[in-house]
């Protein structure tokens, strides 16, 4: 797990391989990760938007970006925590993910641009 506080936002995210979705004979490799979001600031934020820029190590480089995380853009009080889950494909074994959030302090409308750490995605093969 990888973790990055950000403004008084904390940022962490756990990644798995999925060998049971994923095919390397024909260079698909799926991962899913976890984002855990805490507000330890002490203003009320909302999530916006994300940016992510995904490296797939064999092939290319990609970059995702969009309102909220997958369908929301939850409300984060003081101490409040969110989780969710998504996924990536690969065309390797190996990959990686960075980016950030956009975030709105809803006590005066400022935007804030929070950090998501960089992460790794490997297969559990490629290890050895």
């Amino acid at each position: 797990m990888v973790k990055l506080i950000t403004k008084g936002i904390s940022v962490s995210v756990e990644t798995k391989y999925q060998p049971e979705y994923s095919s390397p004979v024909q260079f698909h490799y799926v991962f899913t990760y976890k984002v855990t979001i805490e507000n330890k600031s002490e203003h009320t934020v909302q999530l916006l938007r994300r940016q992510w820029y995904i490296h797939d190590a064999g092939t290319t480089k990609k970059e995702v970006e969009g309102e909220g995380v997958v369908g929301q853009q939850p409300i984060l009080e003081p101490g409040d925590v969110h989780s969710y889950v998504s996924g990536c494909n690969l065309k390797s074994a190996y990959g990686k993910m960075l980016g950030h959030f956009a975030m709105e302090r809803l006590v005066d409308g400022k935007q804030i641009e929070v950090t998501i750490p960089e992460f790794v995605m490997v297969a559990p093969f490629r290890l050895n």
